[in-house]
């Protein structure tokens, strides 16, 4: 009998839709949840396409999955991916799945994992489609989006803190609904009598619900993002950061006093 092993990652890579050179990036971000013990990419390798893939593939013991075309204009690829994901599933023992890819036609594979309770990280490029998205337990883009064009409110507003990448300001920000409405939705579950909310229960709860992640936005960390946008006021001392929800609907929300000992002026902040 297969010992379960906690930790354990499957690396699946749609070579025909992800670019070798973030390798490096998508085994750094998987290495801070597990140990990816199976790594497979999938393709037709007598394809000069997949030259750049084929360069990294011995450099991180990534095994290369064959699969030629059947007729002129189709390949097998999405295919062999689908059958190996589902035999991974029932013969080993694996707590999460790794898909490397931007097209959408995974969805129904991610939803089956996600119900037999496996974790998806998705990784994908900026046209991967939402339903893609939505399905992960946790998407992360491969590349970063063009920056917003700034309107002329946002010129004026340079007391506001920017993103790590420049790519969202706070008022792109605040048009983004789906955003929006699970940070809100994140706070007001984590809060307590005063409105506060630790930050680190709202990344949780945050994670539970969407596979939101900050850096997408060009954030480094949650809390800049929350920072970017002035529907939230945040604290921070040295023993938490807290977030409360400042505007609804436009008008301001007066937050009750933070408790002294989660919270002090002097304290010195992150």
């Amino acid at each position: 009998m297969t010992t379960a092993q906690p930790n354990s990652i499957a690396l699946l890579i749609d070579a025909d839709n992800a670019p070798a050179a973030k390798i490096g990036f998508i085994l750094s971000e998987l290495a801070a949840h597990g140990v990816v013990n199976i790594r497979r990419a999938y393709g037709n390798w007598t394809k000069s396409d997949l030259g750049g893939w084929i360069k990294v593939l011995h450099e991180n013991s990534i095994q290369p999955m064959q699969s030629f075309d059947l007729i002129k204009g189709k390949n097998a690829t999405d295919m062999a991916l689908v059958i190996d994901a589902m035999d991974l599933l029932y013969a080993k023992k694996l707590s999460t799945f790794c898909l490397v890819s931007s097209d959408c036609d995974f969805t129904p594979l991610i939803q089956r994992l996600r119900a037999d309770g496996k974790e998806v990280f998705g990784f994908g490029e900026q046209k991967t489609p939402e339903p893609f998205i939505a399905a992960c337990t946790r998407f992360i883009y491969l590349e970063e989006p063009k920056p917003a064009k700034p309107t002329a409110a946002t010129k004026q507003k340079t007391d506001q803190p920017k993103p790590d990448t420049d790519l969202q300001t706070g008022q792109n920000l605040k048009n983004n609904t789906k955003l929006i409405t699970t940070l809100r939705n994140a706070v007001s579950a984590s809060a307590d009598e005063e409105g506060w909310a630790n930050l680190s229960n709202i990344t949780n709860r945050i994670n539970n619900e969407s596979p939101i992640d900050h850096r997408t936005y060009g954030f480094k960390k949650l809390v800049n993002l929350f920072e970017a946008i002035d529907l939230f006021e945040v604290k921070r001392s040295n023993s938490a950061i807290l977030v409360c929800i400042a505007k609804v609907g436009g008008k301001k929300v007066k937050p009750k006093a933070v408790p002294k000992e989660e919270y002090d002026d002097d304290d010195i902040p992150f």
